[in-house]
């Protein structure tokens, strides 16, 4: 039989066994940390050949065996992206986007609210937000995908300048069924470069933005074309493309409030 060991020496021994497997930890968050802020690093400055939820797309297509299904996708520099093109993003789904740090805490505690009092929880989700799901994750909910947003998002935000989180959404944000980034989406609709694209137009493709499957920029509905209307408004209101371009553009009292409407 052996002894139990007791006695003042025994809480000794613990600590270091405990102070082991603290440094253990330590190091695994670190590698985490470290493993997951590399890719953020290395893509605020190389274009992503794909993003996750290109490569959710083809493995599902190629699960159900529609080997026809042909995904649209081509990388543009912001250079040559029409301006009305972020911007019409920026006034149909994130109107705080220039001054927001990753998130909208008052679209957040608005729809908390209505969630509260017995309403539909709408989504709250920011420009930066999107970029990190769209590129980083998969599609779907739960706890566990929204923490890893959340966490992907404080990286792009503290690592990109805006612009080049624009940049980026610009280009995988999904327009049309398999259609991913303003370059394609202008091609495939309008058979012309991003960079040509007119306000109207890119109204028009962020209009599609909550619902990219079943709407369409080149056939819209008589609400898509109504919500095309609303967004080349607030193109308007928010002072045009100087919003997404100037350093520090003024800031407009009702965006927030604005922005509400067709957050995801």
């Amino acid at each position: 039989m052996t002894d139990v060991q007791t006695g003042p020496n025994a809480g000794t021994r613990r600590r270091p066994r405990a102070r082991r497997w603290l440094k253990r930890l330590g190091w695994l968050v670190l590698a985490f940390i470290a493993a997951t802020w590399l890719p953020v690093l290395v893509l605020r400055f190389v274009p992503p050949v794909t993003s996750a939820y290109m490569l959710e797309r083809r493995l599902a297509q190629a699960w159900h065996g529609n080997h026809a299904f042909t995904l649209h996708y081509r990388w543009v520099p912001w250079r040559q992206i029409a301006p009305v093109a972020p911007l019409a993003m920026v006034a149909g789904e994130d109107q705080t986007f220039p001054f927001n740090h990753g998130f909208d805490i008052d679209s957040i505690k608005s729809a908390l609210d209505v969630a509260e009092a017995g309403g539909h929880l709408r989504g709250a989700s920011t420009i930066t937000q999107q970029t990190a799901r769209n590129l980083f994750l998969w599609s779907g909910g739960g706890f566990f995908r929204k923490g890893l947003e959340a966490y992907f998002t404080v990286l792009i935000d503290i690592t990109w300048p805006k612009r080049r989180v624009l940049e980026v959404y610009a280009n995988i944000a999904e327009l049309g069924d398999g259609i991913y980034g303003v370059e394609a989406a202008a091609q495939v609709y309008f058979h012309e470069p991003a960079s040509r694209l007119g306000a109207h137009q890119a109204a028009l493709l962020a209009a599609v933005l909550p619902n990219p499957r079943g709407w369409h920029a080149d056939r819209p509905s008589a609400y898509v074309q109504r919500r095309a209307a609303w967004i080349e408004r607030q193109m308007r209101q928010l002072g045009g493309v100087a919003y997404i371009t100037v350093a520090h553009p003024p800031r407009p009292r009702d965006a927030a409030s604005q922005s509400h409407r067709s957050r995801r």
